[in-house]
């Protein structure tokens, strides 16, 4: 099965057409060629049908889930189309679970920009257990923790925490457990944001079924509507992560499209089955 691996901000995705895959999703399959140590090692897989009109594709987290959008992986899969000179320099479209997006690859390759949809923060949309609400500044405990999040889906659900320093260690310590919180019932991803100004944020991810991650494009999309939508941020924001930056721009209906680098990392096949 041949694959391509691609970098989007230090998060990696193996491309596979979907036809050399199968049809059925084998968890245990994901699970082994996103291993480290015993597979080809990445944090997931994007199973796409690049001759599909638009093209479509799948995207496999390393624990066997389906996530339905992820803004790194949707860079790289429009470099992918690019590099197969599929596309060229005008927008065109990708379908996923999460929905149809815009993507555009700029001359040259390296630089990629996806308009995510439009940001919703209501309980039903995201969805979040209790009543029909807009998610925002409510109170979450958590490991003896009193923590203020707001929530927000762009296809796919988030959790969003305003810290006044954000850390790898609390991402870690805390992430796993907000995931699966019962106020998520599709679980969650998981943001720690620090504002830096009103034109940057800086955040720590932990990702629905990939756990710590340098790098989010659905992630920073989440954050940066959110620190917007409570009126701290303009509508340009950089987000920082630990494996770069991410130009985010907010419309005023809430669409938001995010612009990042994305770089092939090596080409091969796998023997596994």
């Amino acid at each position: 099965m041949r694959f391509i691996k691609y970098e989007a901000l230090g998060n990696d995705y193996l491309v596979i057409e979907r036809a050399a895959w199968g049809e059925r999703i084998d968890r245990a399959r994901a699970k082994l060629i996103c291993d480290r140590h015993c597979g080809i090692g990445s944090d997931g897989i994007l199973l796409v049908e690049a001759a599909a009109a638009p093209p479509r594709v799948r995207i496999v987290n390393p624990d066997g889930s389906e996530a339905e959008k992820s803004g790194n992986g949707l860079r790289i899969v429009a470099r992918y189309l690019w590099d197969g000179r599929l596309v060229g320099t005008e927008p065109f479209d990708v379908t996923t679970p999460g929905g149809t997006v815009v993507c555009r690859v700029h001359r040259g390759g390296d630089l990629v920009t996806v308009d995510m949809g439009r940001v919703s923060f209501h309980a039903t949309d995201i969805p979040v257990a209790g009543a029909a609400r807009e998610v925002l500044r409510e109170r979450l405990a958590v490991a003896g923790a009193d923590l203020e999040f707001s929530a927000a889906t762009v296809g796919n659900p988030h959790c969003v925490l305003l810290r006044d320093r954000v850390s790898e260690a609390e991402a870690r310590r805390l992430g796993p457990l907000i995931e699966v919180h019962p106020l998520f019932p599709q679980r969650a991803n998981v943001q720690f944001v620090e504002v830096v100004d009103r034109a940057t944020l800086r955040i720590e991810i932990w990702e629905r079924g990939a756990g710590y991650t340098l790098a989010s494009g659905s992630s920073s999309c989440a954050a940066a509507a959110v620190a917007r939508r409570l009126g701290l941020v303009d509508a340009e924001v950089t987000v920082r992560m630990p494996g770069g930056a991410l130009a985010v721009e907010i419309a005023s209906d809430w669409h938001v499209r995010q612009t990042g680098p994305v770089a092939p990392v090596f080409s091969g096949v796998w023997l596994g089955g």
